[in-house]
Parts: C-alpha cells; sequence; structure tokens
C-alpha cells in the first residue's frame, strides 16, 4: 500500500467518526429531557367531626369566668330559698369558691367568709353582699353567683288527692296543672270547695277553686298562678 493511499484511507475513517458523532450529539438534543420524579403530597388528616355529647367550647355568656358553668336560668322572681343548689365563683381566687347548699336556716358556708345569709335575696342581691364580706380578705373581688339547682320553690298538695305532698313549682304553673301532677282528686273529695292558701306580707289568704266549673271552662279566672309556699287543700 503507497502513502497516499494511506493518508486517503485515514481521512475517511476520520470523516465517518465525525459524522457518527454528529449524528449521535443531533440525536441526543431531539429527545426531551426526562422529568424529575413528582414528589406527593402526604394526604392531610381531616379534622373529626364532634360527636353527640361532646362539651362545647363556646364562650361563656357575657359576665362569666372563663370556664364557669353557666348553671340555670332563674325565673325572673326567684329569690334563693332553702335547699337551693349554688355555685359561687371569685374569680382568680379558688380557695373562696364553692359549691353550697342551702341551708335551712338560710344560710351557706364558704372558706374564710363563714355563714352568709342566702335565702331572701336574689342571686345580685347575695352577689354584693360576698362582695362586700371578702373585701377584707381579697383586693377588688369578682363573684358571680350562679343557680345550679332550684329546689326551695315548692307547692304543697294535702287532702283527697291521689299523690298528696310537696311538689316543685315550675314556671306559670296553674292549681289545675298541680292538681294533675299530684294524680288527681280521689273519688269522694268536694272538687266545688278547693282552696289555695298563700302567705303574702304575714298574712294567710285563701283563694276559692272550683274544679268542676274550670274542667268545664267556666269561671276560669280561678285558675291562677300558684306562688312558691302556696298550699292547695281539696276536702
Amino acid at each position: 500500500m503507497t502513502l497516499d493511499t494511506s493518508r486517503c484511507i485515514g481521512i475517511v475513517l476520520l470523516g465517518g467518526a465525525a459524522l457518527i458523532g454528529a449524528s449521535t450529539a443531533v440525536s441526543a438534543q431531539s429527545q426531551p429531557a426526562a422529568k424529575p420524579p413528582q414528589q406527593t403530597k402526604p394526604a392531610t388528616p381531616s379534622q373529626p367531626a364532634p360527636s353527640a355529647g361532646t362539651p362545647s367550647t363556646a364562650a361563656p355568656r357575657p359576665g362569666m369566668p372563663p370556664g364557669a358553668d353557666s348553671g340555670i336560668t332563674p325565673p325572673a322572681d326567684y329569690v334563693i330559698g332553702a335547699d337551693d343548689q349554688l355555685k359561687i365563683v371569685f374569680w382568680r381566687d379558688d380557695s373562696l369558691s364553692g359549691d353550697v347548699v342551702v341551708r335551712p336556716d338560710g344560710k351557706i358556708s364558704l372558706t374564710l367568709l363563714n355563714d352568709i345569709q342566702a335565702a331572701g335575696l336574689t342571686p345580685n342581691q347575695l352577689r354584693e353582699n360576698l362582695t362586700q364580706a371578702a373585701a377584707k380578705y381579697v383586693t377588688d373581688p369578682s363573684v358571680t353567683v350562679i343557680v345550679k339547682a332550684i329546689n326551695s320553690r315548692k307547692v304543697y298538695v294535702t287532702g283527697q288527692v291521689n299523690k298528696p305532698g310537696p311538689y316543685l313549682l315550675n314556671d306559670n304553673m296553674t292549681i289545675l296543672q298541680m292538681l294533675a301532677v299530684a294524680g288527681g282528686l280521689q273519688e269522694w273529695a268536694d272538687a266545688d270547695h278547693i282552696l289555695v292558701m298563700r302567705t303574702e306580707n304575714g298574712q294567710t289568704k285563701s283563694y276559692k277553686f272550683n274544679y268542676k266549673d274550670v274542667r268545664k271552662g267556666k269561671s276560669l279566672q280561678q285558675n291562677i298562678p300558684l306562688k312558691p309556699g302556696d298550699t292547695i287543700v281539696v276536702p
């Protein structure tokens, strides 16, 4: 093989290699770039719906310390009486706070304050008295009186009824409704001459009630709303 022939072969081989390399580069550029794998976000756990009976976390009623039990709403004419259950809350002073039951003598007992008259007062009047009494021990006391249960508003039914005895008085309960609660009249009851005995301002008054007339829709003005302490006498 001559020198010129060898050079020609070398040039051809180099050219072929160059063409192959260029073709590979073009092919590589024409392929779309591979996308990086997408990262999946972890599923956010859903908040469970509150189940029935779950205590409410709503804000307390205005004027109530946070976390205090709102108790019950007493009637508009309510005054505290024996056996009523109260919760006394001193703001930021648990040592003076507590649940109390009004004693038969009308008083309640609290730490440091000892015996405090409660019966015959409204919750607001008791709050004012407790504030004055606590001022000797606490700087600027803030007191809340919460009514937990009313057991003092009672009406007494006696005589010829099926279930005589004391009964708790609900709002605007009438004579006829209370007689129904007491089980109704007995067979030989004198339904025409029922009396309601009521003590007001130290004087006892009586109100007549004709069961037969009221049951027939007559003289309905006799069916008066009862008041705490009333006694229904069925002869």
